[in-house]
C-alpha cells in the first residue's frame, strides 16, 4: 500500500551500493531487509557486513513488515523546514518482527492515537518524489507485555 504526502518536497535518500535493494523494495510497497549467511540474523541499517558476527556473506529477504512501536516522539518543529506542512507528525522506533530497530514515520494515525506497545504495518509512503517505508498502526492491536519487567 502506497500512501502519498506528494506535496512535499524533500531530499530524498541517499542511495550507495549497499542500500539500493532496500529502497528498490520501498518503490515497490515492500520493506526489504539483509539477512547474514553464516548466523541468519536479520539487520538493519544496510551495511556491506553482518553486525553481529562480522560475515559478509548476506542477502536481502522480503520482510514481513510487521513491527511494535517501542518508543515515538511528536514532532512539532521539523529538523527540515520542508516537513513543515506535515506537521505535527510522529516519528517511532519500530521493533520489526526479525528482530531490527528502525527508526521511520507513523502515518495514518493521529498524533495521539500512537502508544508504545502497539503493533504496526509497513506502509510504503509517496513523499514527494521518493517513496518510503513508513507504518501504520494495525486497528485495535497491541502487543501483550504478560510476563514482561515493564512497570
Amino acid at each position: 500500500m502506497i500512501e502519498s504526502y506528494e506535496g512535499l518536497i524533500v531530499p530524498g535518500p541517499t542511495t550507495t551500493r549497499i542500500s539500493a535493494p532496500f529502497w528498490a523494495a520501498a518503490r515497490e510497497g515492500e520493506l526489504a531487509l539483509q539477512q547474514c549467511d553464516a548466523c541468519a540474523r536479520y539487520f538493519f541499517y544496510p551495511r556491506a557486513f553482518c553486525p553481529h558476527c562480522w560475515s559478509e556473506r548476506t542477502t536481502w529477504r522480503r520482510a514481513s513488515g510487521d513491527g511494535v512501536v517501542k518508543s515515538f516522539s511528536v514532532i512539532h518543529r521539523p529538523g527540515h523546514f520542508a516537513w513543515t506542512e506535515a506537521a505535527p507528525y510522529v516519528i517511532a522506533l519500530i521493533e520489526l518482527k526479525e528482530g531490527p530497530t528502525m527508526l521511520s514515520q507513523m502515518t495514518g494515525a493521529d498524533t495521539e492515537a500512537v502508544k508504545v506497545g502497539q503493533l504496526v504495518q509497513v506502509s510504503c509512503t509517496q513523499v514527494g518524489k521518493h517513496i518510503l517505508p513508513f507504518f501504520r498502526l494495525q486497528s485495535g492491536a497491541i502487543e501483550s507485555t504478560a510476563g514482561s519487567s515493564q512497570a
